[in-house]
C-alpha cells in the first residue's frame, strides 16, 4: 500500500523519469521542483499536470536570522505562480481544529487591499492606489457552512473577477521530518481535506476558469505510514491522524511566514519591514 501523501516531492523519488522533470536548486530553502507533463499519475498517486515546487528547511517555525530571507524565498517564488491582476487568496480548511488552521490563520494576515481604490478615491495618496488589489476570506468547512468551499469561491469570483486564486491549506506528509519544515506550491490545484482522505470538490484552473495556486504545509502524518516507515511492515491496528506536539507553534509560524510572503509577492513596492509592521 502507497504512504499518504500531498506532497510531490515523496511521490517521485529521483530516478523517475518517465513525463517527469526534477531539478533542485539552494538557498535558504532546499528547493525541488517537480513539473509533470501529463496527467499520467492522476490514478496511481493522485498528482496532475502542472509544477510543483517544494521548500524545506529545518529551521522554519523558528525565528532565525534566516527569517527575513526565508521570506523573500517565499514571495519569489509565488511570484512565479500567480498572474497579474487582481488576486483571491483563500485560507481552506477548520480554524477550530488547530492542525487544520493553517489556512484561516494565513489568511488573517493577507493585506487586502481591494476596498482602497474605491475608499480613496478623492485621497492624494498615490501609494496605497497603486497597490495591488486583492482580497481574502476563510470560509470554513462543508460540516460548518453545509456548502462546499470550491462552491463558496465560485460565488466569490462570479461577484469580483479575480485574475487568479491563491488556496492555502494543511496537508499530509510520509515523512515525520517534513513537518512544519516543508512548504509546496503548485499550479495544479488542491482537493479541500485530501490530506486526512476527506476530499472535497477540487480548486483548479479547470474547475475554476483562472489560474490556482495552491501553497500548503503538512501539519499531520497518519499512524499507518509512520510504522510502515519504522518497522517495514503493514499495519495491523487502526488508523489515525496525528500531529506534532507542537502544532500550536507550528502553525502560528509557518502560517505568519506563508502570508508574509504571498503579502510580498503580491505587493513588491513593500519591503519586509513594511509588511511585518502591518501585522
Amino acid at each position: 500500500m502507497n504512504n499518504r501523501t500531498d506532497l510531490a516531492v515523496e511521490s517521485f523519488p529521483d530516478g523517475f523519469s518517465e513525463n517527469v522533470h526534477i531539478n533542485k536548486r539552494e538557498g535558504i530553502f532546499s528547493v525541488t521542483e517537480i513539473i509533470l507533463d501529463d496527467d499520467s499519475y492522476i490514478d496511481t498517486i493522485g498528482k496532475s499536470k502542472g509544477r510543483y515546487v517544494t521548500l524545506e528547511n529545518q529551521n522554519m517555525t523558528d525565528f532565525s536570522d534566516d527569517y527575513e530571507n526565508m521570506i523573500i524565498e517565499i514571495a519569489d517564488e509565488i511570484k512565479n505562480f500567480v498572474p497579474e491582476g487582481d488576486i483571491l487568496v483563500v485560507g481552506l480548511g477548520n480554524r477550530d481544529i488547530t492542525p487544520d488552521a493553517l489556512g484561516a490563520m494565513v489568511s488573517a494576515k493577507i493585506l487586502a487591499t481591494r476596498h482602497l481604490e474605491k475608499e480613496l478615491k478623492n485621497d492624494t495618496d498615490d501609494f496605497l492606489k497603486s497597490l495591488r488589489r486583492v482580497s481574502t476570506f476563510a470560509g470554513g468547512v462543508l460540516g460548518q457552512t453545509g456548502i462546499e468551499t470550491a462552491e463558496i469561491i465560485r460565488a466569490v469570483c462570479n461577484e469580483i473577477k479575480p485574475a487568479g486564486i491563491i488556496a492555502v491549506d494543511a496537508l499530509a506528509c510520509a515523512d515525520v521530518s517534513r513537518l512544519g519544515t516543508t512548504i509546496q506550491i503548485s499550479d495544479s490545484g488542491i482537493s479541500p481535506g485530501s490530506g486526512v482522505a476527506n476530499a472535497r470538490k477540487e480548486l483548479s484552473e479547470k474547475v475554476m476558469g483562472i489560474p490556482v495556486t495552491a501553497i500548503g504545509v503538512p501539519t499531520v502524518i497518519d499512524t499507518h505510514t509512520i510504522i510502515r516507515n519504522f518497522t517495514d511492515r503493514e499495519p495491523d491496528v487502526p488508523n489515525m491522524m496525528v500531529t506534532s506536539r507542537e502544532i500550536d507553534r507550528l502553525i502560528e509560524r509557518t502560517a505568519q511566514l506563508i502570508a508574509y510572503g504571498i503579502n510580498l509577492a503580491l505587493q513588491p513596492a513593500l519591503t519586509v519591514n513594511d509588511i511585518c509592521g502591518l501585522f
